[in-house]
């Protein structure tokens, strides 16, 4: 799997301010946000339900990651999916930077990657809600 996830009940933009906070704890900025939804009615038109993904970055992470492996940043910032399912729960899920950095095969991104990993487990966890695998 190259995700994992939580799914919890409330409101689309209190919880995506709960996400936001608890990467902050973990030391992450948001690079930047999609509104996918906002974005596919625009463009062409379609009603769908909110979905919006967030590009999360650990500045001190991201730039070990880019000096052990310049081209690292094709698979940067950490995607977090914030999306209302068809019952009005949320889903926040999250890229697994384990899978994903697993392209790169070198040892020192491998460590970066679990340490990446660890932080975005804790944020689901304060997130709360059902964990998803």
């Amino acid at each position: 799997m190259y995700s994992f996830a939580t799914r919890l009940q409330g409101e689309m933009d209190q919880i995506e301010q709960q996400v936001i906070a608890a990467l902050k704890e973990e030391g992450f900025g948001i690079l930047t946000e999609i509104d996918v939804q906002a974005t596919l009615k625009k463009k062409l038109g379609l009603e769908k339900r909110p979905y919006k993904i967030l590009g999360a970055c650990n500045p001190t992470l991201a730039n070990q990651a880019i000096d052990a492996e310049p081209d690292i940043g094709l698979l940067l910032p950490c995607n977090v999916v914030i999306r209302e399912e068809e019952d009005g729960a949320i889903t926040v899920a999250f890229m697994d930077p384990e899978a994903v950095l697993s392209l790169v095969d070198r040892d020192d991104v491998a460590d970066l990657a679990k340490e990446v990993r660890s932080r975005l487990l804790r944020v689901r966890k304060a997130m709360g809600g059902s964990v998803m695998e």
